[in-house]
């Protein structure tokens, strides 16, 4: 049976994989953190040795990498934290493992001046978060030609051991009363992560390699989708205002128009992006039970 080494493995995309592909897969969970309840082993990516000692042990057939600051103003912030965890643990990562390794990478890397993006359009990112993950990408794919990079934006889920969840920050304040802020003058095409979990599985399945775009089938900006949230879960859309990027004073500048066209991968995988109203369904139904 295959083995999975999966870094980052306990935020809301590492969940979903190890739903979908403990049936298939022998899988390993790794993390800085054990939660509580889980099982899995301690890994700091930015550790050579460490990153060594537990390839070693596992002997994995597949890497995917989703070890990754996603605080896109806390990266802003703290520039050296974030090239070495995502160029650093990433380059650590690749020396200590010959086999395939499949990387989660972002829309950041493009200016979001007219997105959605193509696989071939130009990278340009405009923050701390892009240009990192941006490089990782270089690192891993220089010289290699059986790694994969996979971008994907707005990853979202409803995860109870998750800060870094959009879905969890609308519903939960929405049910509770409060009223909440929401840009409306960034663009992308949210993602669940079952949905992306689907691409990473066939990706293994096919032995993909190179760069693919991944988003779901409609792009919006984040305050259409606040109210989406609202519709779905049937709270009160009158709690959701809409305010711009320059309003909200975040640390790092925004890509305006991301998002991410998934032609390629569609042809590759023979998929289709599943539309966001019946993701949300999904997610609402799944909690429900």
């Amino acid at each position: 049976m295959t083995h999975i080494l999966i870094t980052g493995a306990f935020g809301q995309l590492g969940r979903a994989l190890s739903r979908l592909l403990s049936s298939q897969y022998l899988i390993t969970n790794t993390g800085l953190n054990i939660p509580e309840g889980e099982t899995g082993l301690i890994l700091d990516i930015t550790n050579l040795m460490l990153c060594r000692e537990v390839i070693n042990i596992v002997k994995p057939d597949v890497i995917i990498n989703l070890a990754s600051l996603t605080n896109v103003d806390a990266c802003e912030s703290n520039t050296e934290l974030a090239f070495s965890v995502h160029v650093g643990g990433t380059k650590n990562l690749a020396s200590s493992f010959s086999g395939p390794i499949i990387h989660l990478s972002t829309d950041y890397v493009f200016n979001g001046e007219n997105g959605p993006y193509s696989e071939d359009d130009t990278t340009d990112p405009i923050n701390v978060y892009g240009l990192s993950k941006l490089a990782s990408e270089k690192a891993l794919l220089d010289g290699q030609n059986n790694n994969l990079v996979i971008r994907a934006n707005v990853v979202y889920d409803y995860c109870v051991d998750t800060q870094a969840s959009f879905l969890n920050w609308v519903v939960n304040s929405l049910n509770e009363g409060h009223e909440i802020s929401v840009v409306n003058d960034q663009w992308n095409n949210p993602t669940w992560t079952d949905s992306l979990a689907v691409v990473i599985q066939r990706s293994i399945d096919r032995e993909l390699f190179g760069i693919a775009h991944w988003g779901d089938g409609e792009w919006l900006n984040r305050f259409d989708f606040a109210l989406k949230i609202a519709d779905v879960f049937k709270l009160d859309k009158k709690l959701i205002k809409p305010i711009s990027t320059d309003e909200l004073g975040q640390v790092a500048p925004r890509p305006m128009k991301g998002g991410l066209r998934t032609e390629y991968i569609q042809k590759a995988l023979n998929l289709e992006p599943p539309p966001l109203e019946e993701s949300l369904t999904a997610i609402k139904d799944r909690l429900e039970l």
